[in-house]
């Protein structure tokens, strides 16, 4: 076997495992989470992504072992970002507390597929197109401008998207969560309750952020074992960060800004890349590109934390969800 073979068999076991301790252990049946036990479950699967980044450091080396660590923390601070938008679906749909945790693995269960699938076409393309890097690249330039101007009082509003209008049209929906079933008979007719219809947001939200994620993490590296690890860490702790962060994301005012500006380094570095590689080695650039996120990320959270922000969404209480 390859290193590469031994890294990606080693990682499979130990996400078969983790998510066994995980679902086992750490966590129970429609049982509220705590801040405590969410506190567990980051520091869990944080330290095991971090413990994977040892791995790769003695199976692959340095550089590799660096891009992996510069993507997922990349894919973690935009995991935050996602957080606020889950807050807003449950909240519309009146999801009662005790089913948060299984809509939520079920939902990033399901995003875990549609990312790996994602993920290998844009590898594919990359491979037998380069120049889709340089697509990519303009992307992300893009939709880190609008990201950094976006307009904060513009509300993410969960019945108005495409994927409910979807759903209401082609499926009999039901105005109840069906006592913690996704799918009712009522007449004699099947019904899909609102939890269904809450996983099937959840996972396609994180599919609309993977737009800009994935493009992110080939700006920082184009090894395939390094893009699927780093997502699949990363939102694999999104449930655990969910339930610790509730109640204090929305006071991460300036975080949007502090991804944004990442975004944007990363396509202009997709995009000059041909004259980056003349001046600047890859080791080099990836210590770089750590430091650069590293600094935008904790310093767009620590500037939130004392500057206030006109405009910003009133604090989410842990009671009022």
């Amino acid at each position: 076997m390859t290193t590469h073979q031994i890294v990606y068999l080693v990682f499979g076991i130990v996400l078969v495992l983790a998510l066994v301790f995980d679902l086992g252990l750490l966590s129970k049946k429609n049982a509220q989470i705590t801040i405590k036990q969410a506190l567990k479950q980051t520091f869990f699967w944080v330290s095991l992504a971090l413990g994977f980044f040892v791995f790769m450091w003695v199976e692959e080396g340095q550089k590799l072992a660096l891009e992996y660590l510069s993507a997922y923390l990349m894919e973690w601070s935009l995991s935050i970002d996602n957080i606020f938008v889950f807050i807003l679906i449950f909240n519309s749909f009146k999801v009662k507390e005790k089913y948060y945790s299984r809509v939520l693995l079920i939902g990033i269960l399901m995003a875990i597929v549609f990312r790996v699938l994602f993920i290998t076409i844009g590898v594919a393309l990359v491979e037998k197109f380069h120049w889709v890097l340089y697509i990519f690249g303009v992307f992300l330039v893009y939709t880190g401008y609008k990201m950094f101007t976006a307009n904060e009082e513009k509300e993410f509003e969960p019945h108005d998207t495409k994927i409910y209008r979807f759903l209401k049209t082609y499926l009999p929906l039901a105005p109840h969560d069906g006592d913690g079933k996704y799918v009712v008979r009522e007449n004699g007719k099947p019904l899909y309750t609102t939890l269904f219809v809450v996983v099937v947001l959840l996972a396609s939200i994180d599919l609309v952020f993977a737009l800009d994620s994935i493009p992110a993490v080939m700006g920082i590296s184009r090894d395939k074992l390094v893009i699927y690890t780093s997502n699949i860490f990363a939102v694999l702790g999104l449930r655990s960060l969910f339930f610790l962060l509730r109640g204090a994301v929305s006071k991460f005012d300036y975080l949007q800004q502090g991804i944004a500006i990442v975004l944007v380094i990363i396509g202009i570095k997709m995009l000059g890349e041909h004259y980056i590689n003349m001046w600047v080695d890859k080791s080099t650039q990836v210590f770089i590109s750590l430091g650069l996120i590293v600094l935008c990320i904790s310093g767009s959270i620590f500037y939130s934390m004392f500057a206030s922000k006109k405009g910003t969404p009133q604090d989410v209480q842990d009671g009022s969800i």
